[in-house]
């Protein structure tokens, strides 16, 4: 894995968290317990901060990013990841909130100023514009993504399962490093 420090800010990755070695983390990122970054993911601090709760799966190939702070815009747009959340393969999260128990579906774009409540599914491919906000408890879809329907117990019960899933996932690829 490639860790870069940027300016004064150095990634801070919990010791029960998982970075795989194909992977780049730079500058002002903080990556919370049981946590796992994999493959080609990309998660870049660089110009904002970017924060990973705990028990959270960032999969292949996503990209994690930032917008910066300026005279339009003084707080600019950090990252800020919940706990027990499914970030899918190639998905990008660009300067948005992401709540508790998320699943964001492959090949998702979740854009600046976006608030996704918890327990809230992304479809795969949607498409979550500029400033949008989810509501907890829902299914959202498409390009631009549009609330489809509520969440069913099953659904809902999905989400912790999947958190968990990649936590066991991630625990047998530090025990295969560690040998």
């Amino acid at each position: 894995m490639s860790i870069r420090p940027l300016k004064h800010a150095t990634p801070k990755i919990d010791p029960t968290a998982f970075a795989d070695q194909q992977c780049i983390i730079i500058g002002d990122v903080h990556i919370g317990a049981d946590s796992s970054i994999w493959p080609y993911s990309v998660v870049r601090g660089d110009v904002n901060h970017i924060r990973i709760g705990h028990s959270t799966s960032i999969q292949d190939g996503s990209i994690l990013h930032v917008t910066h702070k300026s005279a339009h815009n003084p707080q600019g747009y950090p990252l800020i990841i919940g706990d027990q959340v499914t970030v899918g393969h190639r998905a990008i999260l660009h300067g948005c909130t992401i709540g508790d128990r998320v699943l964001v579906g492959m090949g998702s774009t979740v854009m600046d100023n976006v608030v996704v409540g918890n327990d809230v599914m992304i479809a795969a491919n949607s498409l979550v514009t500029p400033g949008k906000q989810l509501a907890s408890g829902f299914l959202y879809a498409g390009s631009p993504a549009r609330q489809k329907r509520p969440l069913t117990e099953k659904e809902l019960a999905s989400l912790t399962y999947m958190a968990n899933n990649y936590v066991t996932l991630k625990n047998q690829y530090l025990a295969q490093e560690n040998r």
